[in-house]
């Protein structure tokens, strides 16, 4: 009884009465059936504006036509053959899976356990977490709509009309899935993308005869009804869930009144979405430019809706708060920070689900030069390096004397997130010693990503899922897929259900030098406070500028005699390094090689070497060099 209490003590803490408050009453709501009133249930067809009227009086896009896009001289390498992949019904997901859904996909079953929901139910009763049914993502990713752009791109590209095939997949869309029904309005965040994706659609097809009124009015019905399911159900993003869906949603509000004045509540949810979206940004991305999800792949995610929000507002003569501003640029500084000139991939840090929600090219999936170009010309920057599509889409290029967002070597310190960055012309070393004041996805303090030139030698495990098998959930959100160090089996922090973890750890102090010959890293964090409140983690990293080695000592102050004191590295490459390590007596420690696991698409689980040195002092040292 008392540990119960103890920890829900610590999630009112951790998460704030605020959060407690809404949550009872959401779930009160939701059982007593008055919040399904707010939901009606297949509502009848309703129009506000003719296809006529639309096209007249379109607000201004991203382009004006089809025709003034101006693409690349070359073919992007591999649309062609994913076009033709759309073309037999076999869709991507999460940019690393394929999955042939077949010309009559329900767009209701799960292609990877063949689960299918009801799609009957009101949204509020199913269960996205149901083991039965497998990861409900696998529903959501087709019907997010971003393989739109690939369709769209092909016909720019090839000359060839493929706006029956996007109106096709549409209809198919809205005749299968009615309002408020079915596992595609679970989540708000994927009704907005759909919205985004669709329009964007609408826009680029508006003078095809394939659009009909009888279709745009089906499009603009379910247009404005997933638009008021947004806007009822968005305290639960920025309260409940308070990450990037809020930012999605809150955007979209905004895009829908400033891009469909003519429905009804426009104007409320435009003047609301945009104060919403202000808020969201000033409090979500922290003054440092790092973001509250801990994760790269989210904070790419925030990227590229911030081009939408910024590019947008500026064709149509309007503006944000100066704060939007500020953080996408220092946001842009952050993850440049870390970027690889050559791959153009950051540390696979934090999680991870794939998402690339506005695909506007055929980079890599963990290529974020596109979007980082595309929100550096919005904020009036140049671009040094290799040239991307998704900018040419936005309508976007660089402006004349523009200040350059070019890397430097050197070390780059973000307190406020809780990153250090140290880069050299071959070599980068990206450490995390973070301070949690929003709730932590990963049991990963003190992570240590290392990279010798395009190689991720040392690398974080990645995401995997997050509804799979209680191993590989642990594996994967816990400690031990990370390069950090581990008290026998536990995990730096204590896990509760689904994404909420107990006694957060906390960075203490940190303390950074370098000199001409080295970088030194020296971080302490409190962490393995479920095992003893006292315990403190201390790792020191020492980084040879002239030669490519690596020394980090960990410690653990307070650790029980009894514990094993675990150091973890995981590698692709194990015939790239050695590793020599000594505990506190200054014995030699044999390293353990074993199998452990790396994610690098979501869904996608690969085997890689997991090398653990142990010992039941409390401090090890390691050197870690190339061969």
């Amino acid at each position: 009884m008392y540990q119960k209490i103890q920890k829900a003590g610590q999630l009112i803490g951790n998460m704030g009465w605020r959060y407690i408050t809404f949550r009872v009453g959401f779930e009160l709501k939701k059982k007593s059936g008055l919040l399904k009133r707010k939901f009606p249930l297949d509502p009848p067809l309703k129009t506000f504006f003719s296809l006529k009227k639309w096209k007249a009086e379109a607000k201004p896009f991203f382009f004006e036509n089809m025709e003034s896009i101006l693409t690349k001289e070359s073919i992007p390498e591999g649309l062609e053959r994913d076009y033709k992949n759309l073309s037999e019904y076999k869709y991507p997901f999460f940019s690393s899976l394929e999955y042939d859904l077949g010309a009559n996909y329900d767009w209701i079953t799960n292609p990877d356990t063949g689960f299918q929901y009801d799609a009957n139910a009101h949204w509020l009763d199913i269960n996205d977490y149901d083991q039965k049914a497998g990861d409900i993502k696998f529903v959501w990713e087709p019907s997010r709509f971003s393989h739109l752009y690939t369709m769209i791109r092909y016909d720019k590209y090839f000359g060839e009309d493929c706006s029956k095939q996007v109106f096709n997949e549409i209809e198919r869309w809205l005749d299968g899935n009615k309002i408020n029904q079915g596992p595609n309005f679970k989540c708000s965040q994927e009704i907005s993308l759909r919205i985004m994706n669709w329009t964007f659609a609408l826009y680029y097809y508006k003078d095809s005869p394939n659009l009909t009124e009888g279709l745009f009015n089906k499009i603009q019905h379910y247009i404005y009804h997933q638009a008021q399911h947004v806007y009822d159900n968005i305290n639960f993003s920025r309260i409940a869930v308070r990450n990037n869906h809020a930012i999605t949603e809150t955007l979209l509000l905004y895009l829908v009144g400033l891009l469909f004045p003519q429905f009804p509540r426009s104007n409320k949810w435009k003047k609301d979405g945009k104060r919403w979206f202000e808020q969201e940004i000033e409090y979500q991305v922290y003054q440092d430019g790092t973001f509250l999800q801990f994760s790269m792949n989210y904070h790419r995610v925030v990227i590229q809706l911030l081009t939408w929000a910024i590019r947008l507002s500026e064709l149509n003569k309007e503006k944000f708060e100066d704060v939007v501003y500020d953080r996408a640029e220092k946001s842009l500084k952050f993850l440049m920070s870390s970027l690889n000139e050559e791959t153009g991939f950051l540390p696979n840090y934090g999680n991870n689900d794939g998402a690339l929600f506005f695909k506007l090219n055929n980079a890599h999936y963990r290529d974020y030069m596109p979007q980082l170009e595309a929100l550096s010309y919005s904020l009036g920057f140049s671009w040094p390096y290799r040239k991307s599509e998704d900018a040419i889409w936005y309508g976007l290029e660089s402006s004349a004397g523009a200040k350059s967002t070019a890397i430097e070597n050197g070390v780059s310190m973000f307190g406020e997130g809780g990153y250090y960055i140290f880069r050299s012309p071959d070599s980068l070393s990206f450490i995390r010693a973070g301070k949690h004041k929003d709730r932590p996805a990963q049991a990963d303090n003190l992570h240590l990503d290392l990279w010798y030139n395009e190689k991720n030698i040392l690398h974080d495990g990645g995401t995997y899922k997050y509804n799979c098998s209680p191993e590989d959930l642990k594996y994967f959100m816990g400690t031990r897929s990370h390069n950090t160090v581990m008290l026998d089996d536990n995990d730096q922090m204590e896990k509760g259900s689904r994404f909420i973890w107990y006694h957060w750890t906390q960075c203490e102090k940190v303390k950074t030098e370098e000199t001409e010959d080295y970088f030194l890293f020296e971080g302490t964090v409190s962490a393995f406070r479920h095992i003893d409140k006292n315990i403190m983690q201390i790792r020191k990293l020492k980084i040879w500028k002239k030669q490519h080695v690596w020394e980090i000592e960990d410690t653990i102050i307070g650790k029980p005699k009894e514990m094993l004191l675990r150091q973890i590295w995981h590698t692709r490459y194990p015939e790239m390094l050695t590793f020599e390590s000594v505990e506190t007596s200054g014995k030699p420690i044999t390293p353990t090689m074993s199998e452990g696991y790396y994610s690098e698409f979501y869904g996608i689980k690969e085997a890689c070497s997991e090398l653990t040195l142990s010992t039941y002092e409390e401090n090890i040292k390691t050197i870690i060099s190339i061969k």
